[in-house]
């Protein structure tokens, strides 16, 4: 028969084992949330570049008198300007951040896009290695400071991320 002071031993070392195992899983956790943050980064910067290089061959492909810049993202899916199915985008990408369809849009004086950012406040985990078209967003402090914007000149921007 077992006596008091080995039951007491045994739920002790139980109790033990199941702290342990509590601070193990937090660690897996906090370690398995930091790679799901860095993905969803990249996922950020793929669709950022791909919206800007959609900004890109809009503003090229723009027939004589026709604006140069979309007023909404749909144009960017099927150009309204012309009469033959041009597509610059498959689709609207949604925003890995947020896991909203809904994106910032950076509008010049005449109401066109001329660039999008995600919406999220969230502090960015990259602040350096970027492509050369994304040098501004090393001193970023939020997502939405991340602007993928085209203006005339500029050079096409990678569409995979670094």
């Amino acid at each position: 028969m077992i006596g008091q002071r080995e039951q007491g031993f045994v739920y002790a070392a139980v109790l033990v084992a199941l702290v342990v195992m509590g601070i193990a899983l937090a660690a897996l956790g906090d370690a398995w949330n930091g790679i799901a943050r860095r993905e969803r980064e990249r996922e950020l910067l793929f669709a950022g570049h791909q919206f800007r290089d959609a900004l890109m061959q809009y503003y090229r492909h723009s027939p004589p008198g026709a604006p140069r810049h979309p007023y909404q993202l749909a144009d960017l899916l099927r150009d309204p300007r012309v009469p033959a199915m041009r597509r610059y985008l498959r689709k609207i990408y949604t925003d890995p951040i947020t896991g909203s369809a809904e994106w910032g849009l950076a509008r010049g004086a005449d109401g066109a896009i001329y660039g999008v950012y995600s919406l999220s406040q969230e502090r960015p985990l990259k602040h350096g290695r970027f492509a050369r078209t994304d040098q501004n967003f090393v001193a970023a402090a939020t997502y939405a400071e991340w602007v993928f914007m085209f203006s005339p000149g500029q050079a096409a921007a990678p569409s995979l991320p670094p």
